[in-house]
C-alpha cells in the first residue's frame, strides 16, 4: 500500500478518540484506544517534535524515530534495545543525543 506510514501511540490515541466521538469503535479499536490512553505520555505535537529532531540524526530511520517517540528511552540500555535489530553500532555520543532529545520533551 502506498499510503502506509508510521504513527506514534499518541497519534493512534488521537485518531481513535476522534473516531469514537462519531461512531462505535470495534472491540479491537477499543482495546487499542485503551492501550494508547495508558501508554501515551506526550501529546501528538510533542511526539512529532521529538521525531522531527531525531530526523537531524542521520543514523536514525523512520522506524527508530517512532519507536523512540513511543518508548521515550532515558537510559542507554533502552536506546540500545531499540536499535538492537538495526545494522548499526551506536556510539555513546549518539545514545546521549537521543536521550537528550527525549528528556528535553519530558520536562
Amino acid at each position: 500500500m502506498e499510503n502506509e506510514r508510521y504513527v506514534s501511540i499518541a497519534e493512534v490515541k488521537s485518531i481513535l478518540e476522534k473516531e469514537s466521538a462519531s461512531r462505535e469503535l470495534t472491540n479491537d479499536q477499543k482495546a487499542a484506544l485503551d492501550h494508547a490512553e495508558k501508554i501515551a505520555v506526550l501529546s501528538v505535537e510533542d511526539n512529532q517534535q521529538i521525531i522531527d529532531e531525531l530526523r537531524a540524526l542521520d543514523f536514525t530511520t523512520d522506524f527508530t524515530r517512532y519507536k523512540i517517540a513511543d518508548i521515550l528511552p532515558r537510559y542507554p540500555e533502552d536506546v540500545r534495545a531499540i536499535f538492537s535489530k538495526e545494522r548499526i553500532i551506536l556510539e555513546n555520543n549518539h545514545i546521549n543525543q537521543i536521550i537528550d532529545i527525549v528528556v528535553k520533551h519530558l520536562k
